[in-house]
């Protein structure tokens, strides 16, 4: 095992996907010359040229779907968007092409691409930087969408998606891209279904995906240790499908469900999760599930403010107080 960064295990993933197969190509923009703004393809483009790790214009419609296109005839693309704020402008590409190709060819073609993205709020970038849009791909038939909260996940995810022959969207988090974890020095492949227990326990559940995981665990420490309650910390790695029976199995247990989302609570994970309880485990509960989330609205560029509109540990603490009543 080795500890290396986030941006350096989607790299490596993508190296290693580049070298074993010549279908398997990257494109977006920056992610050539310059290396990727998060890093994530840096030295990609001097070791297999400009016709493999491919420099594109400031258009995510026009590339997105030049990339779905390629994955009909047999290529496996990588698309890096930017910033997940920017694949809006691709979304006709995404959810009327990539997501539908094959039930509207019977099975004749398919599409399978991989759309990995930015996203979240990460330090004063203003409303059009700051999206959290997991939960718009998260409604989408037909579209696989998974999360990595580390670098292990981050590796081994991008190396089964880009094995997958569905279409892929890859959520990752701006803020985590220098965060270090250990990831297996031989290759890695995480499935792209199920859910993962970052934390055991038995008195309530916290559910997180990307950063969120990072805010249950450490709310579980705090609980722990100040008030004796241990939370079990579910990491929702994979948001399309989402983990039903791993929701119901740790609600079953513990009887207490808080779900943690940096985005807005309307029609979110959060909402998703809470319908899968009701709907699965409801005489299971103790008391009713609890979102932790974004106040909803743009989020602001004043740095005091921006704090303010989304969700921290201490929200989390709160939360599982008020539920246990201390």
């Amino acid at each position: 095992m080795a500890e290396i960064m986030f941006w350096e295990a989607v790299r490596r993933a993508q190296d290693e996907e580049l070298a074993r197969d010549p279908m398997v190509l990257v494109m977006g923009e920056d992610v050539g010359v310059a290396g990727g703004t998060y890093k994530a393809t840096l030295g990609l483009y001097d070791k297999y040229g400009p016709d493999r790790v491919i420099d594109t214009p400031i258009s995510e419609n026009g590339f997105t779907g030049l990339a779905i296109g390629a994955s009909f005839l047999g290529a496996r693309p990588v698309v890096e968007i930017m910033s997940v704020n920017f694949a809006w402008l691709a979304m006709d590409q995404i959810i009327n092409t990539a997501a539908k190709v094959r039930y509207m060819s019977g099975g004749q073609l398919e599409a399978p691409v991989v759309i990995r993205s930015p996203g979240g709020t990460a330090h004063q970038l203003g409303a059009q930087h700051s999206a959290r849009m997991e939960k718009v791909f998260m409604g989408i038939a037909g579209l696989r969408v998974v999360t990595p909260s580390n670098p292990r996940q981050a590796y081994g995810l991008l190396k089964s998606a880009i094995r997958c022959n569905d279409p892929v969207f890859i959520n990752e988090h701006e803020l985590m891209y220098n965060l270090k974890g250990e990831v297996p020095d031989d290759e890695y492949y995480h499935p792209l279904v199920g859910s993962e227990i970052a934390r055991p326990g038995r008195d309530v559940t916290l559910f997180g995906y990307n950063i969120s995981v990072h805010w249950c665990l450490k709310a579980a420490e705090i609980l722990s240790r100040q008030y004796s309650i241990e939370a079990e910390v579910v990491d929702l790695f994979a948001l399309k499908p989402v983990d039903r029976d791993g929701i119901r199995e740790s609600v079953t247990r513990t009887h207490r469900a808080v779900i943690v989302e940096e985005a807005e609570p309307a029609v979110g994970v959060g909402a998703e999760v809470m319908a899968i309880i009701n709907e699965e485990c409801f005489f299971e509960l103790d008391a009713a599930p609890v979102r932790v989330s974004a106040v909803d609205i743009p989020i602001p560029y004043n740095h005091t403010l921006e704090k303010a509109a989304i969700p921290e540990v201490d929200d989390v603490v709160a939360a599982v107080k008020k539920m246990f009543g201390v």
